[in-house]
């Protein structure tokens, strides 16, 4: 299985011979935004240049600003709390589960202030947060909910997919994702309103742009009584040419998501068996999307690296650590907001997510993005052989 194939190409192509002239028929980006909600069950989806500019798009289409504190993980990529900052608001930082690495609905509620407007979720490696508590939390508190999907595609919480049960949901076409355009980015929602928000802060303003309109007839946009801009906005909008590859990847989604679900499995029984070296828990009513493959190390006469190096040396593919707790980076731990004191909650500093604290340093990322699945194969049989040899 080819990840970029002909279906690809022939849409690159064409909006290639367009000469990007969408009104000649091309406009890839209104075939791939219905495609998406339809795939993905939501009655609205608005495309991004990246999946970073999708979560500051929901903040500030949801009104949410300076004084505002947004509930986030700190066990994930950073743009996740950049997207919080980007929006004038202030990320705290809820502790995660030891067994599922994802956030604990019981620490989002300690952190809960008069000052919370919204919680964002992170659906960590393909497998989702225990979302129906998280939902419950929100009603509770009149919360926004924003669902970063970035790496679950088809990922399934009790039989529902995941993305469908927020606000509004996030996922990211950068180059590692499950589907990838190379990069680019898309919101799901169902809510009207917040859909023309986050249009109108996507595509520079617009006036006439709605919650399913990205684009202005050039019989409006050309007469001199034409106002264009009544909402401030950014240029957030995705290119031609990345709605093009990122149509043909939502056609294939099956093609492409299985096989990584399948090489998932594959390595949970690979190491089903050792309890020193335990997997990210997937419950009965969790079917994950396998982004990776996560394990966490949970002994001491096995270090991070020497068991790299094992694997390295019997001939495994190089495998990826957890990101830094976001609170230990420099940005936040040192505070280096550009003079926004405004937007620090508190100290960031060792202690405050224990969990996290405790995972980070363990984590182990395995690769499932495998076009061959006989290569997927010998990296389970390395795997085995490398947990055998340190299994004392």
């Amino acid at each position: 299985m080819k990840r970029i194939g002909s279906l690809e190409r022939k849409y690159v192509l064409d909006v290639l011979d367009s000469q990007f002239r969408s009104s000649q028929g091309a406009n890839y980006m209104t075939k791939f935004e219905n495609a998406f909600k339809e795939k993905f069950e939501s009655k609205f989806a608005i495309s991004h240049v990246n999946g970073t500019a999708t979560m500051h798009s929901v903040l500030e289409a949801a009104g949410i600003g300076i004084g505002d504190e947004v509930i986030v993980p700190p066990l994930t990529m950073s743009a996740t709390s950049l997207a919080v900052l980007h929006a004038n608001a202030t990320p705290v930082f809820a502790d995660v589960d030891i067994d599922t690495f994802n956030i604990d609905p019981k620490s989002i509620e300690k952190n809960i202030t008069a000052k919370t407007k919204a919680i964002i979720t992170v659906a960590l490696y393909g497998l989702s947060p225990d979302i129906d508590p998280i939902m419950n939390l929100a009603k509770k508190y009149n919360l926004l909910v924003i669902e970063d999907n970035a790496q679950a595609f088809l990922s399934y919480y009790k039989n529902k997919l995941v993305g469908t049960f927020g606000d509004a949901a996030s996922f990211s076409f950068q180059s590692s994702k499950h589907l990838s355009s190379g990069e680019g980015g898309i919101i799901t929602t169902n809510n009207q309103d917040l859909a023309i928000g986050v249009r109108k802060v996507t595509g520079l303003g617009y006036k006439n742009i709605s919650a399913t309109k990205a684009r202005i007839s050039k019989d409006e946009i050309q007469h001199p009584s034409f106002e264009r801009h009544d909402y401030i906005g950014w240029n957030y909008r995705m290119s031609e040419l990345n709605c093009a590859v990122a149509l043909a990847q939502t056609e294939r989604a099956e093609e492409l998501i299985n096989p990584r679900k399948e090489i998932g499995k594959m390595f949970e029984g690979v190491v089903s068996g050792y309890d020193w070296f335990k997997s990210q828990l997937i419950g009965k009513d969790y079917e994950s999307s396998y982004w990776t493959f996560a394990c966490q190390l949970e002994t001491d006469h096995v270090s991070w690296d020497d068991f790299r190096k094992e694997f390295l040396r019997r001939g495994g593919d190089k495998y990826y650590g957890a990101w830094q707790l976001t609170y230990n980076e420099p940005l936040f731990s040192k505070q280096m907001f550009r003079h926004r004191s405004d937007l620090v909650h508190g100290k960031y500093e060792k202690g405050m997510c224990p969990n996290a604290e405790y995972l980070q340093p363990r984590i182990k990322q395995f690769k499932t993005n495998y076009s061959d699945i006989s290569i997927a194969k010998k990296q389970a049989e390395i795997l085995n052989s490398t947990l055998n040899f340190f299994n004392v």
